[in-house]
């Protein structure tokens, strides 16, 4: 009885290895490729990937995390082409994301207060001039949050850049400020460490190219 038990026991932790390092395989790929996509149909299919992913551990906040970000980054490439129609339905779903990362997240955490600032900037982007004191504010908060949260967080320092950079000067943005932030973002992105494979660590080609541009 006690080699059946054996032999069961190690069947099932040969079992979880395995599931343990196909769950990084898949992990590892999609989390390469949100940098790379170009299309918003791209940004969708990796939502539905991480979607599948965080049903394989519904306690780990990371897979919720990416597919929040997916989103979020489809609807930032929909509002660059002034598609700014469906910017409401993407910001709810990335939400609802948001949420259930918040919900399972150990501590409170700066990355998520990040991609919730995104996601009101999205919402603002519909209409910014009324909705400016409203999504516009609780981005700012949120903003606030997680800069207090993690202040050498190298992609907090490059979303406040992208603010400043492109806000109007009437209303307190500056390119040359903006420009400045970014190469702050880049500093802080080349002392910046992630904590394991599967943290956040996007970021830094973004505020390459703004550097790069300049140079231009």
């Amino acid at each position: 009885m006690k080699k059946y038990l054996l032999s069961f026991a190690l069947a099932f932790m040969s079992l979880s290895v395995f599931a343990q390092s196909d769950y990084e395989k898949v992990m590892k790929e999609n989390i390469a490729k949100i940098e790379t996509a170009k299309t918003p149909e791209e940004f969708t299919a990796l939502s539905n990937n991480f979607h599948r992913i965080s049903g394989k551990d519904e306690n780990n906040w990371l897979p919720f995390y990416y597919a929040a970000l997916a989103n979020i980054q489809k609807g930032r490439l929909l509002m660059q082409q002034g598609k700014t129609q469906d910017l409401d339905f993407i910001a709810g779903v990335a939400e609802k994301y948001i949420g259930a990362a918040s919900h399972v997240a150990p501590t409170d955490n700066a990355e998520i207060h990040l991609l919730s600032k995104m996601m009101y900037s999205l919402r603002m982007m519909v209409n910014p001039q009324q909705r400016y004191m409203t999504d516009g504010a609780k981005a700012t908060e949120e903003l606030t949050k997680a800069e207090k949260l993690d202040p050498n967080n190298p992609r907090i320092a490059l979303i406040k850049a992208e603010d400043t950079y492109f806000t109007p000067e009437q209303y307190g943005g500056s390119k040359v400020k903006g420009m400045e932030q970014f190469k702050d973002a880049l500093a802080k992105f080349n002392a910046y460490t992630p904590k394991s494979a599967f943290e956040p660590n996007w970021g830094k080609a973004e505020a390459q190219y703004f550097i790069s541009g300049a140079k231009k």
